[in-house]
């Protein structure tokens, strides 16, 4: 039956759409079948035309059962679940579905904050820097904090998503027929992460076009925190 990856959060506005988006496109790139289950009632569905993924609505208790139940029934499928933001209670149902919980958080004291009060709460999460930094000054202060301020939970973190402007197209209604290369590799490094964490073995399917200078890109997508966790599994 499918996995489910919940990305959930108090805090509004972490990118948790966006890594939905990512990690789904990344999974396809990767060859494996996944949806992107929207929750957030303030959000419109997307097509999913031009997607390595299917889309599905799932904003009201009634649709998330019935999408959650389908999911279950398939082989070798991942469903990746847009929490949305400020619904305490619609994360503590999301949590309790999971077999994976991401809580992403940006580098503000704020978000670290409250994505340690999540990590509490949510003793099974993965905490996940997002939209981070890409300036070498403002990055170095942005691990600084977290290693300063989440030292105690260094084995609950993931390596970081940088901030990517390209993000956007990927919550366009319908996605462009080619998206930018280092998109594409953002997107299979959350993606490798997930599946590494689950245990899935993974093939990659990666463009001819997209071969020049991918592992740079990779790398340079990925982040590199020494002290962030890695090898996790279940």
């Amino acid at each position: 039956m499918a996995d489910i990856i919940c990305v959930i959060g108090n805090k509004g506005g972490t990118g948790k759409t966006t890594l939905s988006h990512m990690l789904c496109q990344g999974l396809g790139l990767l060859g494996q079948r996944s949806a992107c289950v929207l929750t957030d009632t303030s959000r419109e569905p997307l097509a999913p035309n031009g997607r390595r993924y299917v889309t599905a609505d799932a904003r009201t208790p009634e649709s998330l059962t019935k999408v959650v139940d389908k999911l279950r029934t398939m082989d070798g499928w991942l469903g990746v679940i847009d929490g949305g933001g400020n619904r305490p209670e619609v994360d503590r149902r999301l949590y309790a579905l999971a077999d994976i919980v991401l809580l992403p958080f940006r580098e503000s004291h704020e978000d670290i904050r409250t994505v340690i009060a999540d990590l509490e709460r949510f003793p099974r999460a993965y905490a996940l820097p997002s939209q981070w930094p890409t300036n070498p000054w403002a990055r170095e202060a942005a691990d600084r904090s977290v290693g300063q301020w989440m030292s105690a939970y260094r084995h609950r973190i993931l390596r970081p998503v940088n901030g990517l402007s390209s993000t956007k197209l990927l919550l366009q209604r319908e996605v462009p027929d080619q998206l930018p290369t280092q998109l594409s590799n953002a997107c299979r490094a959350i993606a490798r992460q997930m599946l590494d964490v689950l245990e899935i073995e993974y093939r990659d399917t990666k463009d001819p076009e997209e071969d020049v200078m991918s592992e740079d890109a990779d790398m340079e997508a990925a982040g590199h925190l020494p002290h962030y966790a890695t090898g996790l599994s279940r």
